[in-house]
Order: C-alpha cells, then sequence, then structure tokens
C-alpha cells in the first residue's frame, strides 16, 4: 500500500458491548502481532498506537525482543476512558491495568500524544515531560475540500429543500448521540420545524438503541445511514449545512480533541461543537463554529434554528474553515512526526535526514 507493507494479522473481533469481549479481541490482537513480528528481520524503530492500549504492549515487547526503541503514539488516555464512559467500575482490573499504563509510559522512548492535555495529563502523573511530544490530528487536504452538495445522494435521501444537520462517525457510548434525538424532538415542535432533518451516518454499539428510541418517539426528522467506504464519505459531508460533534460532559473528554473537527473545517462546514476543553479552543479561536453545552439537547436544537435563520454567519463560520484546516494539514504534521522518529533511532546524530515527501498521506493518521 504505497510503498507500505502491511501484514495482516488475526485477532477476535466484536462490536464495543461489553468489557469482557474488547479485551479478549484487544489482547488476541496483542499476541498475534507480537508473534508476528519474530518473523520480520529488520526493524529500526517500533511504534504502537493507543487505542487500543494493548497495542502498545505489543510494541513493548517486540521492542524488549529486538532490542529497538518504541515510541508510544497516545490516542487516548486508557484504561481512563473505560471508567469515564461507566463500562467498567473502580476495580483491581482497573488498578492494575493503569499501573501497566504508566509502566508502558515508563518505558517508550518517546511518547507522541495528540493534545496538549494528554501531556498534561501524563506530566501529572510523572512521566518526563522531555519525552513527550504532541503532534495533533489532522486532516487529508486532497481528500478533503469544499463541495456543492451532492444533488443526486441529496435527492435519494429526500433532503432537497431542508436544513441538513449531521454527525458522521462512530456510535459509541463516549458519544452521547441521545442528545441529538432530544434536539430533534424539540425541533418537530417549533414553526417551521420540518425544514430540519439530523442523519447520523456510521455504526457502534449505541446505534441499535437510538434507532428504536427514534421509532418509539416519532423521530421522522432523523434518519440513519450504514457506513460507507472511507472514498464516499465526502459526498455525505457535502449535504451537511452544519455538522454536529458531540461528547458525553466527563472531565476526560475535555482533553479530547474529535479529529472530524478538521474534516469539517476543510470542507467549509460549519461546526456544532458539544464538547467541552482544547478541541472548543480551537473551534471557538478559528471561528469555523458554535460551542453548545453537553449532553443539552435544548440548546443544540437552538443553535440549530440560530444558523438556519442566519445564512451570513453560516457564511463566516464556512468561509473560516479551510484556512484553518490548512495548519493541521496531515503532510505537514507528517514532518512533525518523522522529525521525531529521526531522533528515536540508533546512530540518530550520524543518520541522514529522511524525506518527509516520500511518506503517504496515512503516515500521520
Amino acid at each position: 500500500m504505497d510503498g507500505i507493507r502491511v501484514i495482516r494479522v488475526w485477532s477476535y473481533v466484536t462490536r464495543n458491548e461489553g468489557f469482557a469481549k474488547r479485551i479478549l479481541d484487544h489482547t488476541s490482537y496483542m499476541m498475534a502481532a507480537t508473534l508476528a513480528s519474530l518473523f520480520i528481520r529488520r526493524v529500526d524503530v517500533i511504534i504502537g498506537t493507543s487505542p487500543q492500549f494493548f497495542t502498545a504492549c505489543a510494541a513493548w515487547a517486540v521492542s524488549a525482543l529486538k532490542r529497538r526503541p518504541w515510541i508510544f503514539e497516545l490516542r487516548d488516555i486508557w484504561p481512563e476512558s473505560i471508567r469515564a464512559v461507566g463500562a467498567m467500575r473502580q476495580s483491581r482490573v482497573l488498578d492494575t491495568l493503569e499501573k501497566v499504563e504508566l509502566f508502558l509510559y515508563r518505558k517508550a522512548t518517546a511518547i507522541i500524544s495528540v493534545t496538549q492535555a494528554f501531556k498534561q495529563n501524563l506530566v501529572e502523573r510523572g512521566i518526563d515531560a522531555a519525552k513527550i511530544h504532541v503532534v495533533t490530528n489532522g486532516v487529508d487536504a486532497s481528500r478533503f475540500q469544499p463541495l456543492p452538495k451532492d444533488a443526486a445522494l441529496q435527492q435519494e435521501l429526500g433532503l432537497e429543500g431542508k436544513f441538513v444537520a449531521g454527525y458522521i462517525g462512530t456510535h459509541g457510548m463516549a458519544h452521547g448521540l441521545g442528545t441529538l434525538l432530544d434536539a430533534a424532538a424539540r425541533l418537530k415542535a417549533v414553526p417551521n420545524g420540518d425544514v430540519f432533518r439530523i442523519i447520523l451516518l456510521g455504526d457502534g454499539a449505541t446505534r441499535a438503541a437510538l434507532q428504536a428510541r427514534a421509532t418509539a418517539e416519532g423521530l421522522d426528522n432523523v434518519l440513519f445511514l450504514d457506513s460507507v467506504p472511507k472514498e464516499e464519505v465526502p459526498r455525505y459531508w457535502s449535504l451537511l449545512d452544519a455538522s454536529i460533534v458531540h461528547l458525553i460532559r466527563r472531565k476526560l473528554f475535555t482533553t479530547v480533541i474529535p479529529s472530524k473537527i478538521f474534516e469539517c473545517m476543510a470542507m467549509a462546514i460549519p461546526i456544532l461543537h458539544g464538547v467541552e476543553g482544547e478541541s472548543a479552543e480551537i473551534v471557538q479561536t478559528n471561528g469555523v463554529g458554535i460551542l453548545f453545552e453537553p449532553e443539552n439537547g435544548a440548546a443544540l436544537a437552538a443553535i440549530l434554528q440560530q444558523l438556519h435563520n442566519d445564512p451570513d454567519l453560516r457564511s463566516r463560520l464556512a468561509a473560516s474553515g479551510p484556512p484553518a484546516a490548512h495548519r493541521y494539514d496531515r503532510r505537514r504534521l507528517a514532518s512533525d512526526m518523522l522529525r521525531i522518529v529521526e531522533k528515536c533511532l540508533p546512530g540518530a546524530s550520524t543518520r541522514k535526514p529522511l524525506n518527509p515527501e516520500r511518506l503517504s498521506d496515512d503516515a500521520a493518521k
């Protein structure tokens, strides 16, 4: 794939519908990946990405077996995120996992965090700040650009003449998508409420419950769409007059930066942002969206009406997106990450710098 050798290994795949099954999924991959690494001869550096957490365990094990440096790419504070969504109560298991987590941070040659808040979390827990670098999520600017509404898709879904807001992504416990249904219920009751449509595209642990609730409450202004191949996603983004980004209100999630905000910026889609913390600062500072209180369907319904009634506001928010997205282009971020990787390589001071132009866009993911 684009000059990158991809080795696929078996794992027990399951939905996020229970702690035990997910742990089995994660640990099966950890063991299979570690075993497969024994048959790879030349390795200069190992990178383990979390989530899921046990991928980092595999990276540490391979590093020890091959005596090579390893980098922990931190995309989630796990297992704290399990506790945050209520998937598991405080227990000896969680205590043990947190000890393993800290062990991995200490053993990593370097840590690459996707948020400043994650870095601060680790520093407060005793991890050396000098080994922690921040490379945020970003956007593939070649794939995500402003597009006119896809007329054929708009007609197919019955969205002509409608004000369309939507959520595209995982329907997980952390996302609190019931808030979107709360807003949809309120919009049905307002004058001219039939102009609004909310689409939810994707899959996840809560999708079935959300669909059942929408049916029970007669929320015919909500459309559930199945997941589509990634190359088709921009067509669906093009339908949106506003993109809804939401996480349930938990302290941990103030440290999270949902990657979809960068795709929305690049496509000039105004963002309705129901996440507190670092990501809210990005949205507000760049003037690309409107903030609302997490888990507050009334507030979401109100700003949907505000945005519908103020086309000038929509235009200003949309126009601010692409220039802001340029600062988060994955090629730029890939170069930043490459410099960190180079510093971890054996004999880094005498090596010739690698050429970032040879990286594929996926290298920055």
